[in-house]
């Protein structure tokens, strides 16, 4: 929609304002896979709307050569750590090469899922609550404290990697096994029965709310990526009022946490109270055939090429003076 504002409050005419664009895609964390199918998807984008881009893979070749190359910027298709977490975007601010999206502050605070909660609850804002499981001598603790169903993540990783719902006291262990073999840190966290719904969000607005249906027992790997038989709902089926008061906790999070550019945030809305609660901020979201912020923007009038040229537009925050 014309009212929704680029990702950066500057609009570019032609190509030619970005000069040279690297796409960086790959990377080498667990999410490796979709990153491909999200930088290529952005990569032929980029070329229709007659941006001089390339793909770059930093798994692949050191990212000093962005300079030696002459890349001028650089569209962010990297996701999990060293893609979301702040290493990247470090990198390219030593080397100064603007980037879209958050910088190094927001990528490494939300790559940590236990960290977020925290600045998301100390903000006044609501999450399920939440045990840190240390070591197997805390499930039990967790088990008292949280309850069944819960579910147990890791700290860091996205696209639910490591992630298990545990709905039997003995479950719990595995449950711990496998997500502490991802991250040492591992939380648990009250199962909020209800809808699952996810806010985009691209500059300072937040694009219509989706509701997902996953055929699985929670929105996981698989049912994100590959997976035809979960089923999205945009529009959500909120009510007006819900809407607004859900776009309005996107955003909240979104500033409370410094991202910026674009990104998405998920949420559980509790069946029995109508409650939203936070769940997560993506701040590099899939941008391949199931994801959802190409979704919501569809709805809002706003086609995938021109998504990808918005977010594009949110590297000229860090352009140099």
């Amino acid at each position: 929609m014309s009212r929704l504002l680029s990702a950066a409050g500057r609009r570019a005419q032609t190509g030619a304002e970005f000069g040279k664009v690297a796409v960086l895609l790959g990377g080498d964390s667990s999410e490796r896979e979709i990153s491909l199918l999200s930088g290529n998807a952005v990569l032929k984008a980029l070329l229709r709307r007659g941006v001089k881009a390339e793909a770059f893979d930093p798994g692949q070749k050191p990212i000093q050569d962005l300079v030696s190359a002459g890349f001028e910027r650089a569209w962010i298709a990297l996701h999990g750590p060293g893609g979301e977490d702040g290493l990247i975007q470090g990198a390219l601010e030593w080397l100064g090469v603007p980037y879209t999206g958050s910088g190094v502050l927001a990528s490494a605070l939300t790559m940590d899922k236990l960290k977020t909660k925290r600045v998301v609850v100390g903000a006044g804002l609501a999450a399920p609550p939440y045990a840190v499981l240390s070591s197997t001598e805390d499930l039990a603790r967790a088990l008292r404290e949280i309850g069944l169903p819960l579910m147990v993540k890791p700290a860091s990783q996205g696209s639910s990697v490591g992630i298990s719902k545990v709905k039997t006291a003995a479950e719990l262990p595995q449950a711990y096994a496998e997500a502490s073999a991802v991250d040492p840190l591992v939380f648990a966290e009250r199962f909020v029965e209800g809808e699952e719904l996810t806010v985009g969000v691209l500059g300072q607005s937040a694009l219509p709310s989706i509701r997902i249906q996953p055929a699985t027992e929670f929105y996981d790997y698989q049912a994100k990526y590959f997976r035809d038989d979960t089923q999205y709902h945009c529009p959500s089926g909120l009510d007006a009022r819900a809407e607004a008061e859900l776009a309005s906790a996107a955003l909240a999070t979104f500033r409370v946490t410094d991202c910026t550019g674009w990104g998405r945030v998920d949420f559980m809305r509790e069946a029995s109270t109508g409650k939203f609660y936070f769940i997560e901020i993506n701040t590099t979201p899939g941008m391949t055939d199931h994801s959802l912020v190409p979704m919501a923007a569809r709805q809002a009038g706003i086609d995938f090429d021109e998504l990808v040229w918005r977010v594009l537009e949110s590297s000229f925050v860090r352009q140099r003076k």
